[in-house]
């Protein structure tokens, strides 16, 4: 079974969890807040309930827990003290600098098989050790993750400016966003109008479909338009064809 795992959005560097959660917790708060005035709440005599207002926007977090410990296999990491595991997971939490801006922690896809490709930020890690080493060097931790989700503009957006949507006949995303999945060929398909084929380096489909139909959510489609059963692991060079969007909503 494939594990969860997080893809850094720059770098394209793959951090795996050692075993897949047993449950996750997703939470959306719609953008929806209270009326209020330059005196505060807006209040009457009449009302049942506060006034609102729709602010538009809102956010959608989930929330995952996940066990680590240095006695189970499947790790590529060899070490007694569990933190080795977890502190790239860490890691996606604190902040990078940017020259003249504020830090901001890096923007990652979540990925678990098919199923789930959610572009985001982690906002919250806490952990629990356990199993303490005559060294304190913890064996075992439960450590509970909380993403934020953002937008793939967001997602494929450098420091200090936006990505412009790209077509197949512009040059490829600047350098330091396309990551491993965005093609050094591309060509048209002969009798498929606005059609292309990518000849890929790895997994990321969802690159592709942001980059040709501007909606990384198409990634499915493209997958099954190719028939490909697991879309993180294709075959270096493998060519992909990207049909024009009508011909890929009718794929099956």
């Amino acid at each position: 079974m494939e594990r969860v795992a997080f893809l850094h959005q720059k770098t394209g560097v793959r951090i795996g969890c050692l075993l897949n959660p047993e449950s996750l917790v997703l939470r959306r708060r719609a953008g929806v807040n209270t009326r209020a005035s330059a005196g505060g709440l807006v209040t009457g005599t009449d009302l049942s309930d506060d006034p609102i207002v729709y602010t538009g926007g809102g956010t959608t977090e989930l929330d995952l827990d996940l066990l680590f410990d240095v006695a189970l296999a499947g790790s590529s990491i060899q070490s007694d003290d569990v933190r080795d595991l977890t502190r790239p997971l860490w890691e996606l939490a604190e902040n990078q600098r940017r020259q003249n801006a504020y830090g901001k922690p890096p923007c990652v896809r979540f990925v678990w098989g098919k199923s789930w490709n959610i572009p985001g930020v982690v906002v919250a890690v806490a952990e629990r050790l356990e199993y303490f080493t005559s060294t304190g060097a913890p064996r075992r931790s439960w450590l509970r993750m909380r993403l934020r989700r953002i937008t793939e503009d967001e997602a494929r957006q450098p420091a200090g400016g936006t990505v412009p949507l790209l077509t197949p006949t512009q040059e490829p995303v600047p350098a330091g966003i396309e990551g491993p999945g965005i093609t050094p060929e591309v060509h048209e398909l002969s009798g498929s109008g606005a059609g292309a084929a990518a000849s890929v380096a790895d997994e990321r489909l969802d690159q592709l479909a942001f980059r040709y139909y501007g909606n990384a959510a198409l990634w499915r489609l493209i997958a099954g338009f190719n028939g490909i059963l697991d879309p993180l692991h294709l075959i270096a060079g493998q060519l992909i064809e990207l049909p024009p969007l009508t011909q890929l909503d009718e794929s099956p």
